[in-house]
């Protein structure tokens, strides 16, 4: 599902990324860990097209997306949350999981705008529905009518999560996902990545977190992997706990 081959991105002299390669097969839930500067948030924003790598491929579902723009990757069903939750906060928390779906039209153009077309209000009742159930698996339905900026950081992080997830993601990357969450929202958070229907790349500092979540991780220090595999020998390896773990 996700294939990186290679990558490097360079600023300047400094290599963020340096020859970074793995690939995540369809439905696997794999974790991303390292220090502070290892390059984590910069392959996620090289994966999802925010950033052009300087050499390397990305594919996705086997289609070469390297050059490829973050819309184009989003239409292939591409979806992701931020180290900071990035919400539109003069919208409702019901609007900003809408504004996931908007993408795809509403059928009949601006015709069906104005006569109110029968199939123009299906369509929107039906997008109305997901989103409602997409706030609800995430705890937050109660929350619909409220404004995204009155919210506490651990409900707009919810709110991003159920945007990311209403318009059933093939692939989700997680950027630090629990930072600001209390213990109820992690729990739910995780419950939630675990009943999606998708491939999912997490990064995130809480390494309970990570091992229980994650069927596999990947380890990067100084923009270069290190280990690559199931938690267990990842907790294991001796070049992980030295760069890493401690």
């Amino acid at each position: 599902m996700i294939e990186v081959a290679d990558v490097q991105v360079r600023f300047g002299g400094v290599h963020a990324l340096a020859g970074v390669g793995f690939a995540v097969p369809e439905g696997q839930t794999c974790g991303v860990i390292g220090p502070n500067g290892a390059g984590k948030t910069t392959l996620f924003d090289v994966v999802t097209g925010l950033r052009r790598p300087t050499s390397g491929t990305v594919r996705l579902r086997g289609e070469d997306v390297t050059a490829a723009g973050a819309v184009r990757r989003a239409r292939l069903g591409v979806r992701r949350t931020f180290q900071r939750p990035q919400v539109f906060g003069r919208l409702t928390v019901l609007d900003n999981v809408l504004a996931a779906m908007e993408w795809r039209g509403g059928g009949g153009g601006l015709a069906a705008d104005l006569v109110g077309w029968r199939g123009r209000r299906r369509l929107e009742h039906a997008r109305r529905d997901r989103a409602a159930e997409a706030l609800d698996r995430c705890g937050i339905g109660g929350l619909r009518d409220s404004y995204a900026a009155d919210l506490p950081i651990g409900q707009r992080r919810m709110v991003e999560l159920a945007r990311a997830i209403a318009d059933d993601p093939a692939v989700l990357l997680l950027d630090e996902p629990t930072s600001g969450l209390d213990a109820a929202q992690a729990e739910r958070f995780a419950s939630v990545v675990a009943g999606l229907d998708a491939t999912v790349l997490l990064v995130e500092h809480d390494v309970g977190f990570v091992m229980a979540a994650c069927e596999r991780i990947v380890v990067l220090d100084l923009g270069r992997v290190i280990a690559d595999g199931p938690p267990a020998a990842v907790r294991a390896d001796p070049a992980v706990r030295a760069a890493y773990l401690g």
